[in-house]
């Protein structure tokens, strides 16, 4: 059974560790994270935002995910991360499900994901996102991101 429950400063060092195993493969294959995800700085500042949650698999911390509320009914899965180890479980798909419950009243998602990161756009295109663009980060002309919408 998965849950999703706010994170809290004590879930730090673990969030932290869960984040570096799952963002290992991008490590790898595009040289780099997500960008401050080693530290234990960025994970307090979004803990203290009050839109940081962590997924809970049969009572244990598997993963994360960082909310952004941007006004009048639009909100934006950011970082969302799961433990290697846990994946094929259904567990991205229940988590993503309990936070749009939960979140009832938003009418539009949103996401970016890596270009290369084909497991993720079915992920997300499984779930009813649908990409509606690129985009190139300013500070790296050979990597880019898919957008993802979902409006419901």
């Amino acid at each position: 059974m998965t849950k999703v429950l706010l994170a809290g400063e004590t879930d730090v060092e673990l969030l932290r560790d869960i984040a570096l195993k799952a963002f290992r493969d991008d490590s790898i294959l595009y040289g780099k994270m997500p960008p401050d995800i080693d530290s234990v700085k960025w994970h307090i500042m979004h803990i203290k935002s009050g839109m940081y949650y962590k997924i809970i698999y049969e009572r244990k911390t598997v993963g994360g995910i960082k909310l952004f509320d941007f006004g009048n009914g639009h909100f934006r899965l950011g970082t969302i991360y799961i433990d290697p180890d846990y994946h094929n479980k259904k567990i991205g798909t229940e988590a993503i499900s309990l936070i749009e419950k939960q979140f009832s009243h938003v009418k539009k998602w949103s996401l970016d994901t890596p270009y290369k990161s084909y497991r993720n756009h079915h992920f997300y295109e499984k779930l009813g996102y649908v990409k509606i663009g690129e985009e190139c980060p300013e500070h790296d002309k050979e990597f880019y991101l898919f957008k993802y919408e979902k409006c419901l």
